[in-house]
Order: C-alpha cells, then sequence, then structure tokens
C-alpha cells in the first residue's frame, strides 16, 4: 500500500460494487499510491477492508477527510458529489466523479481517454466520468468517426441489472428463485428504486431505466444523447437511444447504427478499422458464431464490438454490436484511466 513515489487517493463509495471495482483496479493497474483513504456513509465508518494486502478503515466521507489528498474517486451517488466534491477541490484534491452530477457542466470535461484524453487538460477540479452506456458506445464509434465521419447514431441498449446496484442484483436473483419454487414476486426496486411502480425483472425486459423526461425519453436515454455529443464535440450528431433493462446480471450489450459522412471501402475496411480502435476488442465471425456475449466480457476492460454489417437500404449506414462490463470499462477502469492520464500530464501533485 505504501508508495514513496506515489499519491494520497481517497475512493468515496468505497464498499458500493463500483467502488470495489476501483479499488481492484487501481491494485490490479499497480497505481502509485502513497496512501488510501477508504471513504463511505456514517454507516459504513469503522468497518474495514483489504487494499494490497492490507487491512484499511472505512472512514466516514466528511469534508476534512479530503485533507492531504492529491486524487479523489468518487462513486457514492449523485447528491454525496455534488456535497462533497467541490470540498475535496477546495482541500487541493483533482475529483474523478463517476455520477451524474457534473456531466452536462460546462466546466466540467467528460471524459473517455480513448476518445478526448486531452479534454483533462482543461479541468479546474473536477473530471467526470461519463455514463456506462456511453463509454463503449463512444469507443466502439470513435475510430469510425475519425477516419470516415459520423452524423447519425441511433442505439438501443440490454443493460445490466448490476448497473441500478446491489439491491436490483439481488432482487433478480431472489426473484428468479421465487419464480422457480412457484411463489408470487413482489417487486420492489427496479426500475427504478422509490418510485411509486416496480416490475419483475426476472425474466423480463423493462424498458425504463431512471425516470421519464417531458419529452418521453427516460433520463438514461438523455444521457446517452447529450454525453456523446458532449464527449465528441460534436453537438450536429443526431443521436436516438432506447435503453431497457434485462435479466443479466453484469456486461451492457447494445445494437448500434450509424451513418457515416463516407461510407467505407467494404464492411472488411470497417472492421479492420474499428479493430484498430483504442480499448476494442473485434470479436467477428459470424460463420463460426464469433460475436461478443455479455457473459464473457465481465472483468475485462475491453469494449467488444463484432455483427459488424452495411446496411441494405443505406450505402453509408453500418451496424455493430457493443459489449462490455458495465462496472469495469463502464465506470471503475475509465476512471483510473482518467487518474492515469492526469497524473502523466502532471496534473496529479
Amino acid at each position: 500500500m505504501a508508495n514513496e513515489q506515489g499519491i494520497n487517493v481517497a475512493v468515496v463509495g468505497a464498499t458500493g460494487a463500483v467502488g470495489e471495482q476501483i479499488l481492484a483496479t487501481l491494485e490490479a493497474k499497480d497505481f502509485p499510491i502513497s496512501k488510501i483513504k477508504l471513504l463511505s456513509s456514517k454507516r459504513s465508518a469503522g468497518k474495514e477492508m483489504t487494499f494490497k494486502g492490507e487491512t484499511v478503515t472505512i472512514e466516514e466521507a466528511v469534508p476534512e477527510a479530503f485533507e492531504n489528498v492529491q486524487l479523489a474517486l468518487f462513486s457514492a451517488g449523485g447528491g454525496v458529489s455534488k456535497q462533497l466534491a467541490p470540498e475535496a477541490v477546495k482541500r487541493g484534491a483533482l475529483v474523478v466523479d463517476n455520477t451524474s452530477a457534473y456531466r452536462m457542466d460546462p466546466e466540467v470535461p467528460l471524459v473517455v481517454p480513448e476518445v478526448n484524453e486531452e479534454d483533462i487538460k482543461k479541468h479546474q477540479g473536477i473530471i467526470a466520468n461519463p455514463n456506462c452506456s456511453t463509454i463503449q458506445m463512444v469507443v466502439a464509434l470513435e475510430p469510425v468517426r475519425k477516419k470516415l465521419g459520423l452524423n447519425k447514431v441511433i442505439v438501443s441498449t440490454y443493460q445490466a441489472v448490476s448497473g441500478a446496484g446491489l439491491d436490483a442484483v439481488e432482487e433478480m436473483q431472489q426473484q428468479s428463485r421465487d419464480i422457480l419454487d412457484g411463489k408470487e414476486v413482489t417487486p420492489k426496486v427496479l426500475p427504478v428504486s422509490g418510485d411509486e411502480r416496480h416490475f419483475q425483472i426476472a425474466y423480463n425486459a423493462v424498458p425504463q431505466i431512471d425516470k421519464f423526461e417531458e419529452n418521453g425519453y427516460t433520463f438514461e436515454e438523455m444521457k446517452m444523447i447529450n454525453e456523446t455529443k458532449k464527449i465528441m464535440h460534436d453537438e450536429r450528431l443526431q443521436v436516438a437511444a432506447t435503453c431497457v433493462r434485462l435479466p443479466v446480471e453484469t456486461g451492457h450489450s447494445e445494437s448500434v447504427y450509424i451513418e457515416t459522412d463516407q461510407p467505407a471501402e467494404s464492411v472488411a475496411a470497417m472492421k479492420q478499422l474499428i479493430a484498430e480502435g483504442d480499448g476494442i476488442t473485434l470479436q467477428d465471425d459470424p460463420s463460426n458464431q464469433v460475436y461478443p456475449l455479455a457473459v464473457d466480457s465481465v472483468g475485462l476492460p475491453d469494449v467488444f464490438v463484432g455483427r459488424i454489417r452495411q446496411d441494405l437500404d443505406t450505402e453509408n449506414g453500418y451496424h455493430l454490436w457493443v459489449v462490455s462490463d458495465n462496472l469495469v470499462k463502464g465506470a471503475a477502469y475509465n476512471s483510473v484511466q482518467i487518474a492515469e492520464r492526469a497524473l502523466a500530464y502532471g496534473l496529479l501533485k
């Protein structure tokens, strides 16, 4: 855990699914840490976790906890980030925030390193980590955008329950057991915790992730639309999204239709272009049933792309299937990547 050449790091929301994955990623990457603080709610304070083989006691996330912290990785919900991220910045920390609190703030960079790494340099104390479903899509599309241009994106998502938190995962598991045992199912969490109505997720597909906006889109769908434009610095880009929750524990899948400014020379050329993109693993051999599967993405940082084909009616239209672990590249891994780049740029002191 000690590293005399390292920096002081705080992980806010350390006991959550993303927080645990952030710790695993920091450890796997051997991120240079001198001292680590694990911060959580008052309820979790005093409990212990292990990092790099050493026991670390969880502290309550309060403003004073950020004294002498150089990097603060937040994943404890938007309310906590709104309250405590400015306190961390005030005390000299660079905040990488994995909530929706600051994503569309024009003063806050929204970063996927494979796409817009340079935006890290524009930070004023906070860098936002995009939505999980947005991250994997823009990584897959970036090599296409750079080479052929991009003018339209239509995405339908098939999102894992872990994106809604541990309570949602436990609900899905319990519902599955109850259904197999012939018991009645009483949903309490999904699609939106705290709402008046809830629906069964086991053996079901729910076309609602987050609350509905006045325009008929859900907040999740609007996040994908707005974040994609911000990350790619392209307000003219046409983006539409339909987000669906499936009874899959981990790994988001997306059916993505794009229209490019100019067509690729061939489908093979499009596959090669995407395969050469940063952070992408191509799995595309239909004759041998090779394509990305959510179950195969678990625990891996890659964005997997397959089922690449040209639209039958539109010369510059293409269809892709994009899969990634929503807790790894979709959250923790991207956050740590941002921190690594910030360190390389000399922004962590």
